[in-house]
């Protein structure tokens, strides 16, 4: 099915919180996305000073179940998941045989036998598409829960303690997962964000629950806080660009260089084992006050003054930032991050401010 179609098919499946969302919340909603709930800037402001609550349909959800679905997942992701536990989340990336990243997600143990995996609802169904093609006779059945689930995170000091009544005990470690009969899965994600996933008809009443404590937010804001966490998301234009390690996949636990073989396995850590990884992944600013500076688009070329005539790198994600200007992740080579300056979009491009990391990357 051409790429197109799926994406007008994602724009026509509004979920039931999405239309309760335009009723009661004053949601702006466009192509199937919550832009914001009225005041796009000063929702963004209460990401960096406030508690907030967002709905995230651009994810999607696959379950893979069957007594064969570990060892199978095992054999096809670049993460461990055999060494995943019941009660814990891992990212992880789904490459081609030339270890370059199709798709990366998060997967979590849903119950025996039985994994979720959230990933940009836009690569979904090829990659549920490619993935099925490598069942064969293993006893793995592999579905599309997206239409039957909602997605929500939650962020900010607040966030802990609106949901401690409603998910009781409240895990607090990072990559900590609570599986709720009532209310799904509850994920702990790094820096005081949760990630929850519930069935579709029970969601309105959670986020009625969540948005008398939390202000409503549009998508983008919540783009903006894994952006400012230092957390890719491949998309369309940039599959096939980076090995897991490019995107720091391996530094935020994505990677596993002891379990067996998958696809692009080799490639993978022959470029750990032998140190010849000359790009990572950067989290950069951009001003944007100056007149034609516009925001840079996953896939945009970026260029270092050290490496004249050449593209050296690639932008990954970009968002709006608090406060002004834009806050992108970006793979660039990593002497030119040291010692040059890189522009993005042309040689003569805007400049990127690079800032730290809330992890640790070379």
């Amino acid at each position: 099915m051409p790429l197109q179609t799926q994406l007008q098919q994602t724009q026509l499946q509004q979920t039931q919180l999405q239309q309760t969302l335009l009723q009661q919340s004053g949601a702006h909603v466009e192509d199937g996305i919550v832009l914001h709930f009225g005041d796009a800037e000063r929702e963004l402001g209460f990401a960096r000073s406030g508690s907030v609550l967002a709905e995230l349909s651009l994810f999607g959800l696959l379950r893979f179940s069957g007594d064969d679905a570990q060892g199978f997942l095992q054999g096809q992701l670049s993460c461990d998941v055999a060494a995943t536990a019941h009660h814990a989340w891992v990212f992880g990336g789904y490459c081609s045989p030339k270890g370059r990243l199709l798709a990366n997600f998060i997967l979590w143990q849903a119950g025996p036998a039985e994994y979720s995996m959230l990933l940009p609802k836009v690569l979904l169904p090829a990659v549920q598409k490619r993935l099925t093609m490598y069942v064969l006779r293993s006893k793995v059945k592999i579905a599309d829960l997206t239409p039957a689930h909602a997605l929500l995170g939650a962020a900010g000091g607040e966030a802990a303690r609106a949901l401690a009544a409603l998910y009781p005990p409240l895990p607090r470690q990072a990559h900590a997962v609570q599986i709720n009969p009532d209310r799904g899965a509850l994920l702990v994600l790094p820096g005081e964000r949760f990630l929850m996933c519930i069935e579709t008809p029970s969601a309105a009443a959670l986020w009625r629950s969540l948005a008398g404590t939390l202000q409503p937010v549009g998508t983008p804001v919540w783009e903006w806080l894994d952006v400012a966490a230092g957390i890719p998301w491949i998309l369309p234009r940039t599959q096939e660009l980076f090995v897991p390690q490019m995107v720091n996949l391996d530094q935020i636990g994505g990677v596993s260089f002891s379990k067996g073989c998958y696809p692009g396995q080799e490639i993978v850590a022959r470029t750990q084992y032998r140190g010849i990884l000359k790009r990572r992944m950067f989290l950069a600013h951009l001003d944007t006050s100056h007149p034609g500076i516009v925001m840079p688009n996953p896939g945009d070329d970026a260029f270092a003054d050290d490496l004249p005539g050449q593209a050296s790198g690639s932008v990954v994600n970009a968002r709006s930032a608090p406060g002004g200007g834009v806050d992108l992740l970006a793979v660039v080579q990593i002497a030119s991050r040291e010692r040059s300056v890189v522009h993005v979009a042309s040689p003569e491009g805007p400049v990127l401010e690079f800032r730290p990391l809330p992890y640790t990357a070379p």
